[in-house]
């Protein structure tokens, strides 16, 4: 949440710069946007404000939010009172709800600005390659955690996220992560 306030504020502070005569338009857009969800909770700007560890662990926390709203849509199926159907329609809801977090967390995050592009030749391209190719087949597991409610799509994601935060992290940031996960 602070980097995302620590955003908002660079991204206040540009647009008060750049556009002054118009302030109060791009404020009330901006307040806009953030009440209808169209601003990403890290801003694109190179603020060079990042925790990939909390980015890590969050998605973590969207897959265990799956796997358990999947036991709870097996638990409540056959089920035809009102009680039970309202139950599975949330239930659903927030099944879609953090495959898709999690998706925007990679594409937006780790994708669009932390994961950088290697030439051919270049002694890292093949940890590039790994990478994204990693982070991609995450993606698509997590489209397939919205698709069903089989258990073996958050297994997958998670041994997916494990593979991934290897291939990522040095051993600072690996220590780092385990510590972010003790203090859950």
């Amino acid at each position: 949440m602070l980097s995302f306030l620590k955003c908002v504020v660079v991204s206040l502070s540009f647009i008060i710069i750049i556009v002054e005569k118009n302030m109060k338009k791009y404020l009330i857009l901006l307040a806009l946007m953030l009440n209808v969800g169209l601003v990403y909770p890290h801003c694109q700007v190179p603020c060079g404000i990042y925790d990939d560890a909390v980015r890590i662990v969050q998605i973590e926390e969207d897959i265990t939010t799956i796997r358990k709203a999947m036991n709870m849509i097996n638990d409540l199926a056959g089920k035809s009172d009102a009680q039970s159907l309202n139950q599975i329609s949330r239930w659903v809801t927030t099944k879609e709800s953090h495959a898709q977090n999690a998706q925007e967390t990679i594409l937006n995050y780790f994708l669009a600005q932390r994961v950088k592009a290697k030439e051919k030749g270049n002694k890292d391209r093949q940890k590039y390659v790994d990478q994204t190719l990693t982070l991609h087949q995450l993606i698509v597991k997590l489209m397939k955690c919205k698709q069903t409610v089989d258990q073996r799509n958050c297994s997958d994601a998670y041994e997916l996220l494990d593979k991934f935060t290897n291939l990522y992290f040095e051993q600072h940031g690996i220590d780092h992560l385990k510590k972010l996960r003790k203090e859950k």
